[in-house]
C-alpha cells in the first residue's frame, strides 16, 4: 500500500458565523491509500475546539504512514489512533478501498438499501432577526437548523417562524448558553415549534442538566464525541450528534449510533463545514438516523467534481465516482 497525504483549502460562499467564531473557509486534509490500481479516498477537517486542527490530522497520519505502507486493517487502525480527525480520514479511505476491492458499494457491504435523506438547511447567525428570516424564506428545505448565541435568541427563531411556518426548525447554541439561558429560552422556543436544542452548554460543563425536565428535547454534540462519552450523556440528553471527525471514522460512529440507541437516546448523522468526500460516509451513517444534518457543502464556493447531488433539502446517494 502507497500513502499519499495532502492538505486542501476551500473558500465559503459567504462567511459562516455561529457561537463565538465566524470562518470564511475551510482547511481540510484528503489521504489517499493505493493498491495497484486501486485507491480509497478519505477526507477530514477535525475538531477545531478540541485543537484537532488540519496540521494536527495531517502530522498525525504521516506518523503512522509507514505502519500503513505495511498493510493495516480498519479494526487495527481503531486501536493505532484514537478519535479524531486522522482517524476518520484514514477509516473512511480503507472503506473506500475496501468496496473498490470487492467490486461493490459500501451499503452493499454493510446490507443496507440507500434512500435520498432529508437534510435541514443550516441558518448561520445574522446582524438581525429579519436578516436570518430572509435567508430562511430563500431555501425550500422543509427543515432549518437555525445558529444562536445568547444574543435575542426567541426574536431571531420567532422570526424564522413567521417567514416559514412550514418548516420544521431545530436550533443549535454551540455551547454558547448558561443554564439559566437555557431555562428562560427553552419555553418559548417550544411555544414556538422548535423541535431540538443542540448542545446549549459547554462541553465539560453540563453537569447541570441532570435531572432538568427541557420542554424541547436536547442533543449533544460536542458533548458526545466518541463512545467514552455516551455513560454522561445519556443521563442529560435525548440525543447525539454523530460526526465522523469526531468519533474517528464511519467504524466508529456505527457502533456510537448502535449504543446510543441502545440507551435509549434518538441519533443524528452531522458534519463539520466540508466537500461531499467527507459526506459520503456519513450519508452511511445517516441512513439508520432519526435525524441528518449533511449540508456541510452548501457552504462552499465550490465542491468536488462527482459530488453529492441536493434537491430541496433531498441528499441523494454517492456516486462510485466520488466515494464507496
Amino acid at each position: 500500500m502507497k500513502v499519499h497525504l495532502h492538505r486542501e483549502t476551500w473558500k465559503l460562499r459567504h462567511p459562516f458565523r455561529f457561537t463565538g467564531r465566524a470562518i470564511d473557509h475551510c482547511d481540510i486534509v484528503v489521504v489517499e491509500l493505493r493498491e495497484g490500481s486501486i485507491i480509497g479516498r478519505g477526507e477530514a477537517k477535525g475538531v477545531h475546539y478540541l485543537d484537532d486542527t488540519a496540521e494536527h490530522v495531517h502530522a498525525q497520519i504521516d506518523s503512522v504512514a509507514e505502519r500503513l505502507e505495511r498493510g493495516l486493517t480498519r479494526e487495527e487502525l481503531q486501536k493505532l489512533l484514537p478519535p479524531g480527525g486522522a482517524r476518520n480520514a484514514l477509516d473512511c479511505a480503507l472503506w473506500d478501498l475496501e468496496a473498490k476491492r470487492s467490486g461493490r458499494r459500501v451499503w452493499e457491504l454493510l446490507g443496507i438499501s440507500p434512500k435520498p435523506i432529508t437534510t435541514p438547511c443550516t441558518v448561520g447567525i445574522e446582524d438581525s432577526p429579519q436578516a436570518m428570516a430572509a435567508v430562511a424564506s430563500r431555501t425550500h428545505a422543509s427543515i432549518l437548523k437555525i445558529k444562536l448565541d445568547h444574543h435575542m435568541p426567541l426574536e431571531r427563531v420567532r422570526a424564522i417562524r413567521d417567514a416559514r411556518p412550514d418548516a420544521t426548525l431545530v436550533v443549535d447554541a454551540n455551547q454558547g448558553w448558561t443554564l439559566a439561558q437555557l431555562k428562560e429560552a427553552a419555553p418559548g422556543l417550544a411555544a414556538l415549534g422548535v423541535s431540538m436544542i443542540e448542545q446549549p452548554l459547554p462541553r465539560g460543563a453540563d453537569e447541570c442538566l441532570e435531572g432538568f425536565d427541557s420542554p424541547v428535547p436536547l442533543c449533544a454534540d460536542e458533548s458526545c464525541q466518541h463512545l467514552g462519552d455516551l455513560p454522561a450523556v445519556s443521563r442529560r440528553y435525548d440525543m447525539i450528534n454523530i460526526k465522523l471527525d469526531k468519533a474517528g471514522g464511519l467504524t466508529h460512529a456505527l457502533q456510537l449510533r448502535e449504543a446510543g440507541r441502545e440507551a435509549g437516546l434518538g441519533t443524528m448523522a452531522g458534519c463539520m463545514v466540508a466537500t461531499s468526500l467527507a459526506m459520503a460516509p456519513a450519508f452511511i451513517l445517516a441512513q439508520s438516523c432519526s435525524l441528518a444534518d449533511l449540508d456541510g457543502p452548501l457552504f462552499l464556493k465550490y465542491d468536488r467534481l462527482d459530488g453529492s447531488l441536493y434537491r430541496n433539502g433531498l441528499l441523494e446517494p454517492p456516486s462510485r465516482h466520488l466515494w464507496g
